[in-house]
């Protein structure tokens, strides 16, 4: 199994650089590689990688998706002077040729092929390319928008040729659309292309008509080609998510790529001047958390924008450190997105029932009446003085945000637990586990006496009961004092188990504790005092009560409708939530599959600083072994081929949405709220 993160930088791509006095091309500096680089130092990131040298891609590479006439002219621009680049930099929107360009952007090319190579060929798990000059703008014959070559489409098609790969996903998280890689591959079913991008109802660069959710893709391309436009700016973390959960996951998942190359931008990140959005950037650890669960775990990361030094920075280091397993932090602000990103979400799921399965029985429709309504912007003719007004005032955002960060990363990079995951071998589990796990010592008899008769007396009235406790309340104990990350516990009656960890929590302090129950659940803990979730995943209704909207019941979640109950339902609810330690129980007749249980795993592990307590039955021994595999962070096995929900599974999970999505706003995906 491939492990290992790949960080593949070189220095000679910061000699690209603006010679002229250019307004908008001033913002693309070397610096934006170099400070990321020394970020990525000063939290000692860089030595925990597998570094990758970079190389020039070759003219036959380049060609794979540029003309030979767009090649011979950046070749050319190597023995020009500043007048002549200048001349040439003038034919395209919003580029500069330096002496040096063409080979920085020869490096940029090789630099994302050796990485693809390194995950492809399983020296590396997953990995990141600091590249410059950007990719996802130049097209075919043209550099466009400081980009060159496109790295990131070059990469696909090399993985199709070299790997024999029919299925790559390609997200792009730049701010801006990346029209470059659509029209690339708008007609091509084995690339699906997705992009949010700042869009305004087209009065933000690039403006273009088929940057728009109606763009879909051309031909046999048709539904491949997923817009999300923003169309105002200001969006924030549960807007970034609630597209994740309400688009982008669904598609993956029914896709099931191959590989998973990101058009890593961070202009999409708090403070960037070109994006104005308020995405902070523990929100990079989470996307990339997701996307990680794809491919079985294939993921090459590109850089694309991002022009805040320290915002670019900081979110280039959240994404390598989820690249390299670490726990994601909690993601911060109000999750509830706003109502211009529903109507976004809304309108793409409406433009792409056609094409996708899961989509089939969703209600969908279009909405006309946006509430961002478009309106021309007007044009203001700009003066020297005004614009150094404007730059001024960058200057002074550009430092508070620098403040806001340096304070905001000091309360979200927590100390990371010595232990990654845990367990007890007093009844030979570990010996059955495929990978080493931490082992705890189990508690006496005398503590476990203590502790029942002082607080779970109600719970506990079989020996096998009370004995398993012995081995899972250290484990508790250790995740709650945060001394080892996860951990695993088997127990012969789970439901008990399950009920006294959650007391046992609320006891230490935890204000907030999501329980996920999968089986038959033979006691419904005490949710009264309101510090505890559960939503219990079972084949037949065994309880027709809710307490206080707090016990939620999905029932039939079974095969492929897992991906309607998990990623429209119960992801959002959780994200909802935010709680401080997910326990995850599963009982007797469990009616999801092994697969879906782990992926479950590690798709939770997003939250509570991805603090996660298991509860199995004692017999379940193989998928115990999954489950730890989860834990440690390993690949999941594959799911297998996608079956659509039923029309009866989707009005269920509709029903259940509009039922608590003013409590738990991330389930909102309509604009009819």
């Amino acid at each position: 199994m491939a492990s290992g993160t790949a960080l593949i930088y070189d220095e000679e791509m910061t000699t690209h650089k603006l010679l002229w006095n250019d307004p908008i091309c001033d913002i693309e500096v070397p610096e934006r590689l170099s400070s990321s680089y020394e970020q990525l130092k000063r939290y000692h990131l860089v030595e925990r990688c597998v570094l990758v040298p970079a190389r020039e891609g070759s003219e036959e590479e380049i060609l794979f998706v540029h003309s030979s006439e767009h090649l011979e002219v950046a070749k050319s621009t190597q023995t020009m002077n500043e007048e002549e680049l200048k001349r040439v930099s003038e034919n395209y929107d919003a580029f500069f040729f330096h002496p040096n360009t063409y080979r920085c952007a020869r490096l940029a090319v090789g630099a994302t092929l050796q990485l693809v190579d390194a995950v492809m060929s399983g020296k590396v798990r997953n990995g990141m390319a600091l590249v410059r000059p950007p990719g996802h703008h130049s097209q075919r014959n043209a550099a466009n928008g400081f980009c060159l070559f496109n790295n990131v489409a070059i990469a696909a098609e090399y993985a199709k040729r070299k790997y024999g790969l029919q299925r790559i996903l390609i997200v792009d998280w730049d701010v801006h659309h990346g029209q470059g890689t659509q029209y690339i591959f708008e007609e091509d079913p084995s690339v699906l292309y997705f992009s949010w991008h700042r869009y305004e109802h087209r009065e933000f660069w690039p403006s273009l008509k088929e940057s728009d959710y109606d763009a879909v893709g051309l031909g046999k391309g048709k539904g491949f080609n997923i817009n999300l436009p923003w169309n105002k700016v200001g969006m924030e973390n549960s807007d970034y998510l609630a597209v994740f959960f309400h688009v982008l996951l669904p598609m993956a998942f029914e896709f099931d790529p191959e590989l998973v190359i990101v058009s890593s931008g961070y202009d999409s990140g708090i403070g960037d001047p070109e994006g104005q959005m308020n995405a902070t950037p523990e929100v990079f650890a989470h996307l990339t958390h997701f996307l990680m669960q794809l491919a079985n775990g294939k993921l090459c990361v590109i850089l694309e924008g991002g022009y805040h030094l320290k915002s670019l920075a900081e979110s280039i280091c959240m994404t390598v450190k989820t690249l390299l397993g670490d726990p994601i932090p909690q993601v911060s602000g109000e999750m509830a997105p706003c109502l211009s990103a529903v109507e976004s979400i809304q309108n793409v799921r409406a433009a792409h029932k056609p094409y996708w399965k899961w989509l089939t029985y969703e209600d969908t429709s279009f909405l006309e009446n946006l509430s961002t309504k478009s309106h021309l912007l007007k044009k203001a003719s700009s003066n020297a003085s005004m614009e150094h007004e404007s730059k001024k005032t960058n200057s002074n955002e550009t430092v508070k945000v620098e403040k806001f960060l340096e304070l905001h990363m000091k309360n979200t990079l927590l100390p990371v637990p010595p232990i990654k995951t845990a367990t007890t071998d007093s009844t030979g589990l570990a010996h059955f586990l495929p990978v080493p796990l931490h082992l705890v010592k189990d508690m006496d008899k005398t503590e476990i006496q203590a502790l029942v008769s002082g607080f779970y007396a109600d719970l506990v009235k079989e020996d096998e009961t009370f004995l398993s406790l012995g081995s899972m309340l250290p484990i508790l104990d250790k995740i709650l004092k945060k001394e080892v990350r996860n951990g695993i516990a088997a127990s012969p009656t789970s439901a008990v188990s399950a009920a006294v960890a959650l007391r046992h929590c609320v006891r230490f302090g935890l204000q907030r504790v999501l329980c996920v129950f999968v089986g038959d659940m033979q006691i419904i803990p005490n949710t009264e005092d309101g510090k505890t979730l559960i939503i219990h995943i079972c084949e037949k209704e065994h309880f027709t009560f809710l307490l206080k909207n707090v016990l939620l019941l999905l029932k039939d979640a079974e095969g492929n409708d897992f991906f309607s109950a998990v990623l429209g339902f119960i992801l959002p609810v959780a994200y909802s939530y935010q709680p401080n330690l997910t326990v995850i129980a599963v009982g007797p007749n469990r009616n999801l599959e092994i697969s879906g249980i782990s992926l479950l795993f590690a798709l939770l592990q997003g939250l509570a600083e991805s603090r996660i307590f298991a509860v199995i039955k004692d017999t379940e021994i193989n998928l115990m072994q999954s489950v730890a595999k989860a834990l440690v962070g390993a690949s999941l096995p594959h799911f297998g081929a996608y079956v659509p929900p039923t029309r009866e599974k989707v009005n269920e999970m509709k029903r259940l949405r509009d039922q608590f999505q003013q409590e738990w706003k991330m389930l909102q995906c309509s604009g009819k709220l």
